[in-house]
């Protein structure tokens, strides 16, 4: 399944690679791509959305469905 969030708080490089981060420690296969100047995470995964957010946000970023 295919997941879009808004995310806010992402500045650079590193940040998409920390969400990236976050994410595939809950699903190795998850497939992440980032567009940093839409603040916008898209996610293909089974994991459900909330989960995700929930990944996101413990790495201090908002983010919403």
């Amino acid at each position: 399944m295919k997941h879009t969030f808004k995310v806010e708080g992402m500045h650079c490089e590193q940040c998409e690679k920390t969400i990236s981060r976050a994410i595939r420690q809950l699903d190795r296969a998850a497939e992440v791509t980032i567009d940093r100047s839409e603040n916008k995470v898209e996610v293909a995964s089974t994991l459900p959305a909330q989960a995700l957010i929930q990944a996101m946000v413990e790495e201090g970023f908002n983010a919403t469905a």
